[in-house]
């Protein structure tokens, strides 16, 4: 028996119909299809939206590699295209031509592209550099082959370039010789260096320690099991000691970072669920306010020509932390721009903002149900395109912020007026129904027009929160690996950590660096953290080296 061929009804056909039979049927089976047709309607909007959150969960789950445009749609290559017959009406003609082929496909892999993965030496700035001498022949000796002339030392010498490995953490046995009196049996004691002598663990140790743990995402216990591998254990208790005194050595610059961040002109905001076992397991009083989340709250402001990152982990909303930053701005100083999603928690309730909404986030709600309306979703993905491709364009070439935004003006406003005018035509002429999984798309994209579309109002405004979103890894990472904190103050050391770690990262500065000087000068960076920012603080460690 042959199956029948699927027939696709929509929605408004059946109302069609409807209204066709009205006068054709009694009152009563009228009141019973119409019923049918809505139950029909109902239970068609359930199941795509029940489809698109199995989707979005699937994604979660198990990631996707790209948002890209034929990623969305499923694009085959150009080359995939042609039909079979062609490529079968081919196939007797390409026999003659393999050997050719064959040997030029041979030399193309022999040629070496470019980006082969090979490093330069400038790569390599943390290795240590060993001069090598010849064993024979000094600068200025004469040439053992010519016997005339005389040799010198050229300028680039040759580079090899050697790995070896050791533990993260090293450890150094100090053997002090001890003499006793025959007589007397005084004992003497030769003496430790200057450098062991009240001072057990070295400042890189927490350096490194930091970096594994809140840069990498390397748990305390991971780290303790890799240790005891090498024959130096460290325990996790002992990492954590170091760590809490390294911060008491450095945080002023963490408060230093908060200050200057606040006087921002640009400020992303964001944050991600959290654990803190301290806050979960204590029990609220009847007057307190009940808030059962915990979360970090990303925070990446932009300073003249620097980027600052900030992390806040506990109760707060990513708006509160938003509030507490902005309490510390300048009063003569202009609103902020503010970037985050069109959540009302990543709004500070207590301080004016110029609101800018994520571009990225109304564009992922389309990819999210292109599988179910791809034509409508297809347009609107076209149109975001251009816009980012003329952002692309801004920032090959330079542009300040109001040239910026005279481009925008001038090549993006137009599609976005025509993209407005769109979606208010497919509710208008009722192609899409309100309640339906496209509908609350479309919604959210015009009931968020204004913040959406700051960029062609206000000069440095940006499209989308990606910045944010890419510091707030770091914590997601840590999330991953390590699960949770154990105290209020161990989130507070994480934060502390996180942020140092990342602005030097945004800055091209070696955080290593940056956190071991941190400590061996710390009593000058309490007296003047301005002083000791990623970008600034080896003039200053100079200074105190060699004098002024």
């Amino acid at each position: 028996m042959k199956n029948k061929d699927e027939i696709l009804i929509k929605i408004e056909d059946m109302y069609a119909l409807c209204e066709r039979i009205k006068e054709k049927v009694e009152d009563e089976d009228y009141e019973i299809i119409k019923a049918m047709v809505t139950t029909i309607e109902r239970l068609s909007q359930a199941t795509n939206d029940k489809a698109s959150s199995i989707k979005r969960l699937l994604k979660i789950i198990f990631g996707e590699c790209t948002e890209k445009f034929k990623n969305v749609f499923n694009e085959p290559n150009k080359e995939e295209n042609g039909s079979d017959e062609a490529k079968t009406s081919t196939d007797e003609s390409n026999k003659n031509d393999e050997k050719i082929d064959d040997n030029e496909n041979k030399k193309k892999k022999r040629k070496k592209k470019p980006g082969h993965g090979r490093r330069g030496v400038a790569d390599y700035p943390g290795a240590d550099r060993i001069r090598t001498h010849h064993s024979d022949l000094n600068s200025g000796d004469s040439c053992p082959l010519c016997l005339k002339g005389k040799v010198y030392t050229m300028k680039d010498p040759k580079v090899t370039i050697r790995f070896e490995a050791r533990a993260p953490v090293h450890a150094t046995i100090y053997e002090n010789e001890k003499l006793r009196c025959n007589l007397c049996g005084k004992i003497f004691t030769s003496e430790l260096p200057d450098t062991v002598k009240n001072n057990k663990y070295d400042e890189t140790v927490g350096s490194i320690i930091a970096l594994l743990k809140y840069g990498g995402g390397f748990p305390f216990n991971r780290l303790e099991q890799l240790q005891a591998n090498f024959g130096i254990p460290l325990s996790a208790s002992t990492q954590w000691d170091i760590e809490e005194a390294a911060a008491d050595k450095i945080y002023k610059v963490f408060i230093e970072f908060c200050r200057l961040g606040a006087q921002g002109k640009l400020i992303y905001n964001d944050d991600t669920t959290m654990k803190i076992l301290e806050l979960m397991n204590n029990t609220k009083n009847d007057n307190e306010k009940k808030r059962s989340g915990i979360f970090t709250t990303g925070i990446l402001c932009i300073v003249g020509d620097h980027k600052i990152a900030l992390y806040f982990t506990g109760r707060n909303h990513a708006g509160e932390n938003m509030s507490k930053l902005l309490a510390q701005r300048g009063s003569g100083l202009d609103p902020p721009i503010q970037m985050c999603d069109a959540l009302s928690r990543n709004i500070p309730k207590e301080f004016e903002t110029i609101l800018c909404n994520c571009m990225s986030h109304a564009r992922r709600k389309f990819i999210d149900v292109a599988w179910n309306f791809p034509q409508e979703c297809r347009y609107v993905l076209e149109i975001l395109a251009k816009v980012y491709k003329n952002d692309e364009i801004t920032k090959k070439n330079n542009m300040s912020d109001d040239e910026r935004l005279k481009y925008h003006q001038t090549q993006s406003d137009p599609l976005m007026k025509g993209l407005k005018k769109w979606l208010n035509e497919q509710f208008d002429e009722k192609k899409i129904e309100p309640n339906s999984s496209m509908g609350t798309v479309f919604s959210y994209m015009l009931n968020h027009w204004e913040p959406l579309t700051r960029f062609l109002h206000v000069p440095g405004a940006p499209l989308d929160n990606n910045l944010c979103e890419q510091i707030l890894k770091k914590s997601i990472l840590h999330r991953k690996n390590s699960l949770f904190y154990k105290t209020q103050h161990g989130a507070y050391i994480g934060d502390l950590f996180m942020s140092l770690i990342q602005t030097c990262r945004l800055a091209g500065v070696n955080a290593f660096d940056y956190l071991t000087t941190l400590q061996k000068f710390s009593h000058e960076v309490f007296k003047n953290p301005g002083n000791w920012l990623p970008w600034n603080y080896t003039a200053a460690a100079s200074t105190l080296s060699h004098g002024p």
